[in-house]
């Protein structure tokens, strides 16, 4: 439902004219838009078995093996050992408690955000405006409404339709937006790791909204994913990493 009005948001916003595009253009937009889908469903998915913080330092692994790819210097090679390692500790799997589901739902999104964020470059280059996300997100609702339609027979209510509304602004339409006009003025390299704070902030907000209070060695392990996407930042320097935008 959030996918849905968000991309009826994005049409109204952008009124994209296909005819100005390539069939190879569209056809871009078009898996994006069943690679962002797929990565939102499996996201939620993971989300349902893990703690919030758990769910994006796994799914992080995608956006920092972008950046290691990019760096192409053999040194990096380190920085997803350290972020693997964190994520050991943090899913604990000695314990015999981890939700092996779970895990690799959060891994199947990693890889399909760090194909989004190659794609989205790419998709940036090609599309004006926000034509693209106006393709893409109306197809993401479709991709996420196959196995989402089945869960929401009989939950559909006024005020669901009002929530759906209200998180479509959340996400996807202003995320979404602004990583399209970052990716258009960043390497993907760069904006991968630019993002590692992110598992740090999903622990925070799960501490203080979900009460997923993490413990000490699970702090630990978070520290060693951000330590690592920061790392890995710095081995993607060398790179270009400006690309021109329309919103400058």
């Amino acid at each position: 439902m959030r996918l849905v009005a968000g991309g009826l948001m994005f049409l109204v916003i952008a009124r994209p004219k296909l005819r100005s595009y390539s069939r190879a253009d569209l056809r871009s937009a078009v898996i994006l838009g069943v690679i962002t889908g797929s990565m939102l469903v499996l996201f939620f998915s993971a989300l349902a078995r893990l703690p919030l913080g758990t769910t994006v330092a796994i799914e992080f692994l995608g956006p920092l093996g972008v950046a290691v790819l990019r760096a192409h210097r053999r040194s990096a090679l380190v920085w997803p050992v350290v972020a693997l390692g964190g994520v050991v500790v943090l899913t604990e799997p000695w314990v015999g408690t981890t939700d092996l589901l779970g895990v690799a739902f959060a891994v199947g999104s990693g890889v399909g955000w760090g194909t989004y964020i190659l794609m989205t470059q790419k998709l940036g280059d090609r599309f004006s405006g926000l034509d693209g996300l106006a393709i893409t997100i109306p197809v993401a609702a479709i991709a996420a409404a196959i196995p989402g339609i089945p869960q929401a027979v009989g939950h559909i209510t006024p005020a669901a339709i009002v929530f759906a509304l209200a998180l479509a602004l959340l996400s996807p339409v202003i995320p979404f937006s602004l990583e399209l006009v970052a990716l258009r003025r960043l390497s993907a390299a760069t904006f991968g790791t630019l993002m590692a704070l992110e598992p740090a902030f999903a622990v925070l907000l799960g501490a203080l909204l979900l009460a997923q209070i993490p413990d000490a060695l699970q702090v630990a392990g978070i520290a060693a994913v951000v330590i690592a996407g920061v790392g890995a930042e710095r081995a993607g320097r060398a790179r270009p990493a400006l690309l021109p935008s329309p919103f400058a």
